[in-house]
C-alpha cells in the first residue's frame, strides 16, 4: 500500500454521478507529478490531499495510483492556505481575495473561516451576501471531509464511502450513528455485515435488540434470495440466532415489535413456533395473488364463449396444423375460463397452442396481449406466433423511481386495455410480479398462463406456477404428447427422459445429445473449455462466441460459474495490445466480452439475466455494453462502481439461464457438485438446447442428478390462499 501527500494540479476527468475521478496530483516531498485514480466525493483543485493506494499499469496512461482511501488535509503554511483559498474550492474566493485574508489573517486564516467567519467583513470587498457564501461553501467542504474521515475510520473503503455520502449527504454521519443497519436496506453493495461491521466498531453490542432486528430482516431477505416467500418462526429464530451468533430466545423478543412496526407480518394459527413469518410486500402480494385469481375466474360474471367444430376447422387451417386432442381441449377451456394453466415440456406445442389461441380471440374479436419475463423469452414469442410480445414490465408500463426503485404505470387504478392476456414461461414469474401483473387486469379480463412446471422455479421469491396448479382450483391442460418432429430430436426425448427419472440416451450417432467422459473436476474444467474452443467450432462450425453457452451447476468450485468464466475469457477472448479493458474488484472486463446484467436497473432498462457484449471502452473508462432488444441493439454505459451490475457471461448458472434459448450448451457434471445435482435442474439446462447439448463430466454426476427428485422446498403458502378463496358453495 502505498501513501502520497500532495496538492490537486488538475482534475482530468470527473463523473458526478458516482465520483470517479482521474486527478493530477503533485506530490509534497518529491515535487513529482502522478496520477491518481479512484472515488473521491469532494475534491478541487489546489486542495492538498493524503491518498492510498496500489500502482497499475494503463495501457494508455502508463504508471496511476489506484486510490483505495482518500484524506483533505488543512493546509499548514501561510503559502499553502494562501494557494488553498486561492484554488478556488471555496465559492466567493478567488486569488486577489486569497491574498488580502491571508495578509490579515496569515496561519489563522482557515481557524477565521471556521469558528469565526464574520471577521472576514474585515477584508475589502466581502459583503454579507458574499460571506453567506464563502461560509455556506466552508461548511460544505468541511462536511464532506468529516463523513469521508468518519468512514474510512471505521473500515469503509472509498467506493463505499462515496455511496453512502450520495444517499445521505451531510446527515451521513448522523444517520450511521443512529442505525448504521439502515445501510443494508438503503444502500446497494452494502449488506448487513458490512453494516454489522460499522455497527460493532461502534460499540452496539451482540444482543442489542437493534442488532437482532437488522438481522431477523437480513435472515428474511437472504431466505427470499433463495426463494422463499416466508420462512416458519422456528426456522427464522434458528438462521437468525446462527447469524447473530445470539440465543433464539433474544430473536423471539425482537419479533412482537417488528410487527408492531410493520417491518413483518406474523401470520398463521395454531402452534406458536408454526407461525410465518413475512416481509410485508410478500404478504400482500401472496394475498392478493390469491384473491385476484378467485376473482379473475370469473365466477357468476364471467360470460363463458364456445368454440364450435367450423371455428376449430378455421383455426386450424389459418395456423397450418392439425391440433391434437389436449391442444383442442387447451382451447376449449381457454374458451370458457378466466384463468386457465397449460402445461408442457419441450416439443408438446405450447408455441404452436399459444398461436391458435391468438388467432381464436382475435376471430371473436377480442384484444390479446402477448408477454413473458424475459426479453429473450418474448422475442421467441413474437417470432413464434407473428404477433407483437413484450416482458411483463413493459406490458406493465414500468417508471423509474428515485433511489433506484420502479413502479408501474399499469395498475388497478390505470388497468390494461387487453381482453386476454397470454404469458409465456410462467414458471419464471415470481410472487411479487404476478401480484403487479393481475393488479393491472380489467374486469372480466381473460388470463392464459403457459409454462413448464417441471423447470426450475423463478429466481424471486415463490413457486407460482406450481403452486397454482397445486391448488386444483384453476382449469389445467397439461400437454404431455411429443409431436413428431421433436421426437427427431434426442434433446427433446432426454428431456423427458430425465424428468421421467429415466437415464437419458448417450452418444445416439448423427444426433444431437452428447456425453463426455472425465473423472475429475480439473480434466472436466479442461474438456469444456476444449470443446467450447476449438472442437465443436471444427465439428459443426459453431461460434464459441455466439453460438455456445456453458451452463453450470454451482457458482464455486472448479468447474463452477467463475472459474469457468475466467478460463473462457482467457482462451476466447484474451488480451491484446489493441484491445482495451478495466480491472474491477479482480476481474478485467475487455472490449468484446460477453456479460451479464445482474442487478435490475430500471433507469438504464436492463434486467437481471440480460446478455450483452463490452463493444467498447473509451478514454473516459466508460464501459459500453450492447444489448439485444426488439429493434436491433441498445448501447448501455457504465461507469466505475456501476461495473458491480455486471458480471462475464460465458458460462452461465442454470437459474440464470432461464428464459433463454442457445444453440449449443455445454454443462459440466462432477460428484463435487451432488448439493445441486437435482433432476429438475439438469432438465432445466437439457432444455436450453436448440442444435446439440454436450455433458462432460462423471456417469455417476449424471446418475445423481436423474434420480435426485428432491427439489429444494421453498416456503410458499399461495397454493392454500388459493383454495381458501375457493371455498364457496358450489365453485366446481
Amino acid at each position: 500500500m502505498v501513501e502520497l501527500e500532495g496538492v490537486v494540479e488538475r482534475i482530468a476527468f470527473r463523473n458526478e454521478e458516482n465520483f470517479f475521478t482521474v486527478v493530477r496530483l503533485k506530490v509534497k516531498d518529491s515535487g513529482e507529478t502522478v496520477t491518481a485514480v479512484g472515488f473521491f466525493p469532494s475534491v478541487s483543485e489546489g486542495e492538498l490531499i493524503r491518498i492510498k493506494g496500489s500502482w497499475e499499469i494503463h495501457e494508455k496512461h502508463g504508471y496511476q495510483l489506484k486510490v483505495e482511501g482518500c484524506e483533505t488535509l488543512i493546509p499548514a503554511t501561510v503559502r499553502e492556505i494562501e494557494n488553498y483559498l486561492a484554488s478556488g474550492i471555496i465559492k466567493g474566493i478567488g486569488p486577489v481575495t486569497a491574498r488580502k485574508i491571508v495578509e490579515k489573517f496569515q496561519e489563522k486564516a482557515l481557524e477565521v473561516l471556521d469558528s469565526k467567519p464574520e471577521l472576514l467583513l474585515e477584508i475589502p470587498g466581502i459583503g454579507k451576501k458574499r460571506l453567506e457564501t464563502i461560509v455556506s461553501s466552508f461548511a460544505e467542504k468541511k462536511d464532506i471531509r468529516n463523513i469521508m474521515l468518519f468512514l474510512q475510520s471505521h473500515g469503509v473503503g472509498a467506493s463505499l464511502a462515496v455511496k453512502i455520502y450520495k444517499a445521505y449527504g451531510g446527515q451521513a454521519v448522523e444517520v450511521i450513528k443512529q442505525n448504521p443497519y439502515r445501510l443494508a436496506d438503503e444502500v446497494y453493495g452494502i449488506g448487513f455485515k458490512t453494516a454489522d461491521k460499522i455497527a460493532r466498531s461502534l460499540g452496539i453490542e451482540a444482543g442489542a435488540p437493534e442488532r437482532v432486528a437488522a438481522g431477523v430482516l437480513y435472515a428474511l431477505q437472504q431466505a427470499a434470495e433463495e426463494g422463499h416467500v416466508f420462512l416458519p418462526k422456528a426456522e427464522l429464530l434458528k438462521r437468525a440466532s446462527s447469524l447473530l451468533e445470539v440465543e433464539e430466545g433474544l430473536v423471539e423478543e425482537v419479533l412482537p415489535a417488528l410487527g408492531e412496526k410493520e417491518e413483518v407480518v406474523i401470520d398463521g394459527s395454531g402452534e406458536e413456533r408454526e407461525e410465518r413469518i413475512y416481509s410485508p410486500a410478500f404478504y400482500a402480494s401472496e394475498k392478493s395473488v390469491a384473491r385476484k385469481l378467485y376473482l379473475i375466474s370469473g365466477f357468476g360474471r364471467m360470460k363463458p364463449l364456445d368454440i364450435t367444430e367450423e371455428e376449430m376447422a378455421e383455426i386450424e387451417e389459418r395456423c397450418n396444423i392439425k391440433l391434437a386432442p389436449k391442444q383442442k381441449e387447451a382451447l376449449e377451456k381457454a374458451a370458457s375460463s378466466g384463468v386457465l394453466v397449460i402445461t408442457g415440456g419441450p416439443g408438446t406445442g405450447k408455441t404452436t397452442l399459444i398461436k391458435c389461441l391468438v388467432e381464436f380471440f382475435k376471430m371473436r374479436g377480442l384484444k390479446v396481449a402477448l408477454a413473458a419475463p424475459t426479453g429473450r423469452a418474448a422475442k421467441r414469442m413474437a417470432e413464434a406466433t407473428g404477433m407483437e410480445a413484450s416482458t411483463i414490465h413493459r406490458l406493465l408500463e414500468y417508471r423509474a423511481s428515485g433511489g433506484g426503485g420502479m413502479f408501474f404505470g399499469k395498475n388497478r387504478g390505470n388497468p390494461l386495455d387487453e381482453d386476454v392476456v397470454i404469458i409465456d414461461e410462467t414458471s419464471m414469474v415470481d410472487i411479487v410480479l404476478m401480484h403487479h401483473l393481475l393488479s393491472a387486469l380489467k374486469p372480466l379480463a381473460r388470463l392464459i398462463l403457459v409454462g413448464d412446471k417441471d423447470q426450475l422455479p423463478s429466481v424471486g421469491p415463490g413457486s407460482v406456477l406450481k403452486d397454482v396448479i397445486a391448488s386444483d382450483r384453476i382449469p389445467v391442460v397439461m400437454l404431455d404428447e411429443i409431436f413428431r418432429q421433436a421426437r427427431e430430436s434426442m434433446i427433446v426425448v432426454n428431456a423427458h427422459r430425465v424428468n421421467k427419472g429415466l437415464f437419458p440416451y448417450l452418444n445416439v450417432k448423427g444426433r444431437d445429445f452428447y456425453f463426455e467422459q472425465a473423472t475429475t473436476p480439473e480434466e472436466t474444467l479442461e474438456r469444456v473449455v476444449e470443446l467450447v474452443s476449438r472442437r465443436l467450432p471444427d465439428f459443426g462450425g459453431f461460434d464459441p462466441m455466439e453460438d455456445i453457452q456453458v451452463i453450470t451447476p454451482m457458482k464455486k468450485t472448479a468447474v463452477g460459474v467463475l472459474s469457468l468464466n475466467l478460463r473462457l475469457q482467457d482462451r476466447l477472448n484474451p488480451p491484446s495490445p489493441g484491445k482495451r479493458e478495466i480491472s474491477f474488484r479482480s476481474v478485467s472486463y475487455r472490449e468484446g466480452d460477453r456479460v451479464m446484467q445482474i442487478k435490475n436497473n430500471y433507469e438504464k432498462e436492463v434486467f437481471n439475466g440480460d446478455l450483452g457484449r463490452i463493444v467498447r471502452i473509451d478514454d473516459d473508462e466508460r464501459v459500453l455494453v450492447s444489448f439485444p432488444d426488439a429493434e436491433g441493439e441498445r448501447i448501455v454505459p457504465y461507469t466505475g462502481d456501476e461495473l458491480e451490475e455486471l458480471t462475464l457471461s460465458y458460462a452461465l448458472s442454470v437459474h440464470k439461464s432461464q428464459g433463454s434459448e442457445f444453440p449449443v450448451v455445454v454443462m459440466p457434471l462432477v460428484v463435487q457438485h451432488y448439493v445441486m445435482l437435482q433432476r429438475n435442474l439438469l432438465y432445466t439446462a437439457i432444455t436450453r438446447a436448440k442444435k446439440l447439448m454436450v455433458l462432460v463430466g462423471s456417469k455417476q454426476a449424471l446418475t445423481l442428478a436423474v434420480r435426485n427428485s428432491r427439489a429444494l422446498t421453498r416456503y410458499s403458502f399461495l397454493s392454500e390462499r388459493i383454495k381458501q378463496e375457493f371455498e364457496v358453495e358450489g365453485w366446481r
